[in-house]
């Protein structure tokens, strides 16, 4: 496959997974969907292997999704800008840190967030604390399944 077809393919699992921190944009369909094309195009047994273990995972989160408290950040009483910053600093520290630097750049944003926003560690806890039972978990889930797509076509383009 062409280094400009796998940039092509890369920036939209890029764009699926800040899509997972927007309400309303599908980022776990646009992960999947690029994870198609690429294997679609690549027709090896790692892009097909790929392809499947997403589809699953992903399936499974769906399946999962009713179990998980909904997201309902204003009841949080924390601001939009919160959660993205989890949900950013959970991108950066599942690459930084492989795999458990998602959850913590995901509560870690949040709680700095928090921290800055009132001004102090037990109040930015707390406030954290909150978040995550009201909207963190299911957000969480639903982006770390999609991180570990990312991670495993990342894995299987470097290697392969």
């Amino acid at each position: 496959m062409e280094v400009w077809l796998l940039v092509l393919v890369g920036l939209v699992m890029l764009l699926g997974l800040f899509g997972v921190l927007v309400p309303g944009v599908p980022g776990q369909a646009i992960v999947w969907a690029a994870v198609l094309w690429w294997a679609l195009t690549d027709t090896s047994r790692p892009a097909w292997a790929v392809l499947i273990g997403a589809t699953v995972l992903l399936l499974l989160n769906q399946a999962l999704r009713p179990l998980l408290p909904t997201r309902r950040t204003r009841r949080t009483g924390a601001p939009r800008r919160t959660l993205l910053m989890g949900g950013v600093l959970g991108i950066v520290g599942f690459f930084v840190l492989p795999v458990v630097g998602g959850v913590v750049g995901f509560v870690g944003g949040i709680y700095g967030a928090e921290r800055i926003r009132l001004g102090g560690h037990r109040a930015g806890w707390a406030s954290t604390r909150t978040v995550m039972r009201t909207a963190g978990y299911s957000l969480l889930v639903e982006l770390f399944a999609c991180l570990l797509v990312v991670g495993a076509w990342l894995g299987v383009v470097i290697v392969g």
